[in-house]
């Protein structure tokens, strides 16, 4: 099933370790969880004893899933809890370490667990961009920056040079998963297999050379970047960091810290390799419990003692008579909720931006923070987006469900209740949110999505 001019490759650059290499393609693929931490505390989580789970060696919050256990068919999946991520990807976003207040941009963001990854360090401060050029996976990421829970993010669907020109300098901290040509998802899908040539290699790093060099334009002074890929083509690997590094002088390779299984970039594979190329990172399946991937921390030079501006400035936000409906459900439904920002508004839709987030006119925005909900006669009407951001304790009326009642309720059923409540209510699983239900006499009417619904 391997492309033979790939083994052949690989067997070169690999030596002895390339039968152990081979091998590993006939093991079965290790499957992994990473805790949302803005949800949930992942010591804890493991203790409540849902799954039986291995800490991925890389990352305090991210779990190998062992047995036959199906976290994905949970309602705490549904309720975002967790993420399903393959454990090797758990990798780069550790590495560009963001803070809580960074302004981050994540450039080819889809499906989402990366970006959640790094939503959930900066623990809703700051501002997040999350970029998917391609409109049906940018939805995808829209969906599942939404079952997170998270209000600190904006999510676009936009070119890397479009970007570009609006926040140039602008950001802190910026991730790059580039496309690439997948071989290391070889073992996990035939596809990749399938679609792989040499001629799609060499499109790719030409591709990954562009997109970087937008990237580049987008990093304040004394930024952070990292590369990541998940091919173990040189050509895509440490040659598209050395030849990133030698257009742009003002960037050099950061030393990683170096854990068990890793393996360090290899200079000797490429032509003309950067200084510091060492320095870079590579995830074997022979060498660790993961699938292939590739990742390298690029430091900019220089210092930032000033706030850098997008080119379109800032989002102003309404007045509060434009979302007096929001507020008068607020009053009657939520408690102590202390979310705190801008309200914009896109027709009928609201949402709840971040202070200082930059506008924007001009880029096709899918998600500009918080989706709290619509406008409709004379009310309002909660978005699914607001109940998972909630905490139980911050509606309310809430309902405490089964997981059994769970099941039926993210199902699309109605569930039977036994409460003095009226109106809207937040449906909750193991002290999780999980969506929005509305209370008429005994029984509590589905108000889980339908384009969601299992």
């Amino acid at each position: 099933m391997l492309p033979k001019l790939f083994l052949e490759r690989m067997k070169k650059l690999l030596g002895e370790e390339y039968p152990a290499f081979l091998e590993a393609f006939s093991m079965e693929s290790r499957r992994g969880l990473r805790v949302n931490t803005i949800k949930a505390d992942a010591e804890t989580f493991v203790k409540e004893g849902y799954f039986s789970l291995e800490r991925v060696p890389w990352t305090e919050d991210g779990f190998y899933i062992e047995g036959a256990d199906k976290p994905g068919k949970s309602p705490l999946h549904a309720a975002g809890v967790y993420y399903m991520q393959e454990p090797s990807a758990m990798a780069p976003a550790v590495f560009l370490k963001v803070h809580p207040g960074d302004r981050v941009l994540d450039l080819c963001a889809a499906p989402g667990g990366k970006t959640t990854q790094l939503a959930a360090a900066m623990q809703g401060e700051g501002i997040l961009v999350s970029n998917e050029i391609h409109p049906a996976r940018a939805q995808i990421l829209s969906e599942n920056v939404e079952r997170m829970g998270l209000g600190n993010v904006i999510v676009t669907n936009e070119t890397p040079e479009r970007l570009a020109a609006v926040f140039t300098g602008y950001f802190d901290k910026i991730l790059v998963d580039a496309p690439c040509s997948g071989e290391g998802m070889f073992r996990k899908s035939e596809e990749a297999c399938e679609e792989w040539s040499v001629e799609n290699v060499a499109l790719c790093a030409k591709r990954q050379d562009g997109i970087l060099d937008c990237a580049a334009r987008m990093l304040r002074p004394g930024g952070k970047m990292v590369y990541s890929t998940c091919t173990f083509a040189p050509e895509e690997d440490e040659g598209t960091v050395s030849r990133f590094v030698k257009r742009h002088p003002d960037f050099s390779i950061e030393p990683v810290e170096q854990r068990e299984g890793f393996l360090c970039g290899q200079g000797k594979w490429v032509e003309n390799p950067a200084d510091g190329v060492e320095n870079t990172v590579r995830l074997m399946p022979h060498r660790i419990k993961g699938e292939g991937h590739y990742f390298a921390v690029l430091q900019r030079e220089g210092e930032c003692d000033y706030l850098p501006k997008a080119g379109n400035g800032m989002e102003k936000g309404l007045p509060a008579q434009e979302y007096s409906l929001f507020s008068a459900f607020r009053e009657q439904y939520l408690s102590n909720w202390t979310a705190s920002g801008i309200y914009l508004r896109y027709g009928e839709q609201l949402y709840l931006g971040m202070e200082g987030m930059p506008a924007l006119k001009g880029i096709r925005a899918l998600r500009p923070g918080l989706h709290l909900g619509a406008f409709k006669k004379n009310r309002f009407e909660p978005s699914h987006a607001l109940a998972l951001a909630l905490k139980p304790e911050e509606a309310k009326q809430k309902v405490n469900l089964t997981f059994a009642e769970a099941e039926q309720y993210i199902g699309g059923q109605t569930v039977s209740v036994n409460t003095q409540a009226k109106g809207w209510c937040l449906a909750c699983v193991a002290g999780y949110s999980l969506g929005w239900g509305k209370i008429t006499g005994t029984v509590m009417k589905n108000h889980y999505p339908k384009g969601l619904r299992i």
